[in-house]
């Protein structure tokens, strides 16, 4: 891998400029009082020294990486050594640069001698070093966050995901033993009528697996399972008992949500209400779309005279584990911004849907 990442190359540079400029600009008002007659020498001794610089932090960088997690004792062993490596390259590569240039430009250059250079060098070499590695382990800590922050966020992600396929897997046999018991509730009648309800069943159960494949569609591949669900309910009840209203417009249809989202709700209205009850209920599903919000509503109501005696047991208020199971869909899908409201609305009840809109 690159010591330095594309991205960086630019800016990495750029900062190099600048600071080689402003020492330069730095430099040169001394140049001039102290009389020196070539402009470009402070710029020659500043660039000569910011360039070297800028190639060992480099290296620097990489063993400062390399050396995180090993004991403390390791790493102080490895920067003793690497310290007047780093000075000892900084000074060869500043004075070959300068020698190199003096050289084409045809002007001598005199410099202290070695052991003085290597004192005043020696000095400001060590205060850099521990600067930069104070800067690279800064990185390198923030580089080892930003990727834990990024498996922290894909594992929650992918936990999500697998808690959104436990509960869409929920769906299918719920509503599967619920159906089949209804069908069961025939069968020593009416044999001819069971078996069209069996291969209404099969499918329905063959739309279901394949839409249970994908972790969302639209409204109105949603809705194309409601209603023939509803259709082997009243095949079931009969249509003088069991009413069904659909109503969806056109922009609420192309809105997408979970997969199988409806059908439990659905479901938990016949059970909880056709099924317990004498005389006619009317199921209504709406969909709806204000804004950039989708608005869903599963309703079941019972005209009072029609109804026969309460239950033994009344209906969870919560729903049952259909709606506890929407709920924690949604929740896991969308997190607060989808909202569901359930309970009573006159003779029945209804649920309300609001979600965001994705087309």
């Amino acid at each position: 891998m690159s010591l330095l990442p594309r991205r960086w190359r630019l800016p990495y540079f750029a900062v190099l400029a600048v600071i080689g400029l402003l020492l330069s600009v730095s430099a040169l008002q001394a140049y001039r009082v102290s009389g020196g007659t070539r402009p470009w020498e402070p710029f020659l001794w500043e660039f000569s020294s910011i360039v070297v610089i800028g190639v060992l932090v480099l290296g620097l960088h990489a063993v400062v990486g390399a050396l995180r997690g090993q004991p403390w004792p390791r790493q102080l062993a490895a920067h003793a050594v690497a310290l007047p490596v780093f000075s000892l390259l900084h000074v060869g590569g500043m004075f070959g640069l300068r020698f190199l240039v003096y050289g084409l430009a045809g002007v001598g250059y005199h410099p202290d001698d070695l052991g003085t250079v290597l004192v005043f060098e020696g000095g400001k070499d060590a205060v850099s070093y521990l600067s930069f590695c104070l800067i690279s382990r800064g990185v390198w800590m923030a580089q080892a966050a930003a990727v834990r922050a990024q498996e922290l966020d894909r594992a929650r992600r992918e936990l999500a995901e697998v808690r959104l396929a436990r509960l869409a897997d929920q769906v299918q046999p719920h509503f599967l033993f619920n159906t089949l018991n209804l069908i069961s509730s025939v069968m020593y009648e009416d044999v001819a009528r069971a078996d069209r309800l069996l291969c209404q069943l099969a499918d329905l159960l063959r739309q279901t697996l394949a839409a249970q494949q994908r972790a969302e569609h639209t409204v109105r591949e949603e809705l194309a399972l409601v209603q023939p669900f509803l259709a082997l309910m009243q095949a079931r009840f009969g249509p003088e008992r069991l009413v069904v209203r659909i109503e969806a417009d056109a922009a609420a249809e192309a809105c997408r949500l979970p997969a199988l989202l409806l059908l439990a709700p659905v479901e938990n209205a016949v059970k909880h209400d056709v099924a317990r009850h004498r005389g006619r209920v009317t199921i209504s599903v709406v969909a709806k779309r204000a804004g950039e919000r989708l608005q869903l509503r599963v309703s079941n109501h019972g005209l009072q005279r029609d109804l026969g005696p309460v239950p033994e047991s009344p209906p969870d208020p919560d729903g049952g584990l259909g709606l506890r199971n929407l709920r924690e869909r949604l929740q896991g899908r969308y997190g607060d911004a989808a909202h569901v409201d359930f309970g009573p609305d006159g003779a029945g009840m209804t649920l309300k849907v609001e979600l965001p809109c994705a087309c």
